[in-house]
């Protein structure tokens, strides 16, 4: 079978080409933990860049809790500086469904498969072709579901998320290969790859109630759509929670 053309490279933003530089200048401590960064106009100047960009970047570096700002301007990061400004480490963005309680088990799976046919333009896919496939249950410590999500990624998130690139067909994750994967940063690897998400979600009742052992169990269903800021649809996934047994936390912003 013949190997597939490589795709080409996305464009990296220039926000994206300015933070990793200014990363790289605080993970090898070129700039040591409570050491003042140069200005905005300074690094605008540095890297031929608008002072926007540069604001860009040093958003992300909060996010990603490398660097803090005052009155006084932007410094490295450390435990320090942790410490006296706590409001400004923000949390990162987790997939699927947030943090989950302490004491529950997680069950987390990845795989090669064919979506649903309802899904395969929507996901950029022809009929009948595989894609990476992600499900995650949620178990109380009594081994009881209370949370089950199955998540479809389109061609383009493949195409441009390196971090998902990874286990295409071929590099980690054949037919019917079962992985498990850390997906908890995804949002912010689509972040990192210059994509502006928008979500859809869609929340509701089925149809009919489980029975248990227990008696009836209340449930809900969320449908979730993430897009890129083409209108691409990124990532599809179902999410199907006990009601009364977990709290369903979604965290994310674009």
């Amino acid at each position: 079978m013949a190997e597939p053309e490589p795709e080409q490279a996305a464009v990296v933003p220039l926000y994206l080409k300015v933070a990793a530089a200014l990363r790289s200048d605080l993970t090898d401590r070129r700039l040591t933990p409570g050491s003042r960064l140069p200005s905005e106009r300074s690094l605008a100047h540095r890297y031929h860049v608008n002072r926007q960009t540069v604001r860009s970047a040093l958003q992300l570096l909060r996010e990603e809790r490398l660097v803090v700002t005052d009155r006084r301007g932007t410094f490295a990061a450390g435990p320090e500086q942790e410490s006296r400004f706590p409001a400004l480490t923000a949390r990162r963005q987790f997939f699927p469904g947030g943090a989950e309680a302490a004491d529950a088990l997680v069950r987390a799976s990845l795989v090669w498969e064919a979506p649903p046919a309802a899904l395969t333009g929507r996901l950029a896919l022809v009929p009948g072709e595989p894609t990476l496939v992600h499900r995650h249950v949620v178990l109380s410590p009594g081994g009881a579901a209370l949370q089950r999500s199955v998540s479809w990624f389109s061609r383009p998130a493949l195409a441009e998320i390196p971090q998902l690139g990874r286990y295409r067909r071929g590099k980690g994750a054949g037919k019917g290969a079962t992985l498990q994967p850390d997906l908890r940063l995804l949002y912010h690897w689509m972040h990192q790859a210059g994509l502006r998400l928008t979500r859809r979600e869609s929340i509701g009742v089925p149809a009919g109630p489980v029975t248990t052992a227990g008696g009836v169990a209340a449930r809900l269903v969320v449908h979730r759509v993430v897009s890129d800021q083409h209108g691409r649809a990124l990532e599809i996934t179902d999410i199907d929670f006990a009601a009364q047994g977990a709290a369903w936390t979604y965290e994310f912003s674009g």
